[in-house]
């Protein structure tokens, strides 16, 4: 019995014996050393393979999973209360597997691709903002110790340059160019993981206004961190990168404080945005600035003066 169950094993074709596990470890090793995807990407497809997609299809080969099962793979996640945001990233990695699964011959169909997307009905459509009034009111509120004349400073920029908060706290020196007035983003520090920015489009120069240049030369001077490649928020005392919950915490604090709304750090980001769009900054100039796809951008062109149309109406 033993001899004829390894013979029809040897029999079976290479592809219906490899499962969505071993398929998905493999394409994470191509995307880290061909494709050399971020640190931060790779863990996240980790956790989707071993905690979510592995379990759920168990030990399928590939040619035994159809698109009838990859819906009810969403369906269930869906059902567990996940974000749509959050499925549709599960199933943009599965699809992933399938297609490099193809190239390699495990399979010969990517059921993945026939399957909708779930689609948010739940979209807020409100961008959380503050405006000028409330940012200077978030400055005034930033308590007046060594960690906060750091804090003061990098709200300030945060909201008048659009930079991420990876972006920020990796800053160099040697990235603020007082001559050329603009603040240059080359790398940015995520999950305790140094690397460069979310897309190549992300790598660009934002232009420093008059009063952000004045603020960080002030804040170089005083800091104890001068070299070009020391950070420019950098912990005032240990000289290192500043604890992203912390940031978070101090934040709310700084917001509570003012008696502002509670928005997210991510929300300066949107500031800078909006107040961009609102002064007429053409939307794809904005889009250089903040590094986006032209498509993302479009969420501030609301804001953006339409004084031809007030002449229309």
């Amino acid at each position: 019995m033993r001899k004829l169950i390894e013979q029809e094993q040897r029999l079976v074709p290479v592809a219906e014996r490899v499962d969505i596990a071993t398929a998905g470890e493999r394409y994470l090793v191509h995307l880290e050393q061909v494709m050399q995807r971020k640190p931060s990407t790779l863990q996240d497809y980790k956790v989707m393979l071993r905690r979510h997609i592995a379990p759920f299809f168990g030990g399928r080969s590939l040619e035994r999973i159809d698109t009838q099962l990859v819906s009810e793979f969403l369906l269930a996640q869906q059902a567990k209360g996940m974000a749509t945001k959050t499925v549709a990233n599960h199933l943009t990695f599965l699809h992933g597997v399938f297609r490099h699964a193809m190239k390699k011959g495990w399979t010969h169909t990517n059921p993945v691709a026939a399957v909708d997307r779930p689609r948010d009905q739940h979209v807020d459509p409100d961008i959380r903002f503050l405006e000028h009034e409330e940012v200077e009111a978030l400055l005034r509120a930033v308590p007046d110790d060594a960690l906060g004349r750091v804090e003061r400073v990098l709200y300030l920029v945060a909201a008048t340059s659009g930079l991420r908060q990876g972006e920020l706290v990796a800053l160099r020196w040697r990235d603020v160019d007082w001559t050329a007035g603009v603040i240059r983003v080359r790398r940015n520090y995520t999950r305790g993981e140094w690397g460069t920015p979310k897309s190549r489009r992300s790598s660009r120069a934002v232009p420093m206004i008059t009063r952000v240049a004045a603020e960080l030369e002030r804040l170089h001077q005083h800091s104890a961190h001068q070299g070009d490649d020391d950070l420019v928020f950098a912990h005032p005392i240990l000289g290192g990168v500043l604890d992203a919950s912390k940031i978070r915490k101090r934040f709310k604090a700084a917001l509570t404080a003012a008696r502002l709304r509670p928005i997210r750090f991510h929300d300066l980001r949107h500031t800078f945005g909006t107040q961009a769009a609102a002064a007429g900054v053409p939307l794809r100039t904005l889009q250089e600035w903040m590094g986006h796809r032209y498509k993302t951008t479009l969420i501030y062109a609301d804001y953006a003066p339409r004084a031809h149309e007030q002449a229309l109406m």
